[in-house]
C-alpha cells in the first residue's frame, strides 16, 4: 500500500486542488496524459486553470478558476490530440449544472 501511495504521490498532483483525471485513457499505447504532455499542454493555463505540470491528465486551479477555464483547457486538449493523435478524447469527469464540453475539435 505504501508503495502505491508513493507511486501516486510522485506522479500525481496530490498536493494541489484538481477535480482528478479529466480524460478517459483511449484504446492503444498512450494514456491521455501522456498525449496531453506530448501535444506541449503541460503548464498551459487559461485564466485560474492550468495543466498540471507534473501529470497533463490533471487540470489544477491555481488562483480562483472558474468552471469556465478548466471546460477551455478541456476543449483545448481535446482540439490538440485530435490535431496531433487523430483520437477524440473522452472526459472522465462528471459535469453538473448544464455545463457542456463543446465537440472535439472545437475550443471555448
Amino acid at each position: 500500500m505504501r508503495e502505491l501511495v508513493a507511486a501516486r504521490k510522485a506522479t500525481q498532483p496530490t498536493t494541489k486542488r484538481t477535480f482528478g483525471s479529466v480524460f478517459k485513457n483511449p484504446p492503444g499505447e498512450l494514456g491521455a496524459g501522456r498525449m496531453l504532455e506530448l501535444c506541449g499542454l503541460k503548464g498551459h493555463a487559461i485564466g485560474g486553470a492550468v495543466v498540471s505540470p507534473k501529470h497533463a491528465n490533471f487540470i489544477e486551479n491555481l488562483d480562483g478558476a472558474r468552471a469556465t477555464d478548466a471546460l477551455a483547457l478541456m476543449a483545448e486538449a481535446r482540439r490538440r490530440a485530435l490535431e496531433v493523435f487523430g483520437v477524440v478524447l473522452e472526459r472522465e469527469v462528471e459535469l453538473l449544472g448544464g455545463l457542456e464540453l463543446p465537440p472535439a475539435g472545437e475550443t471555448l
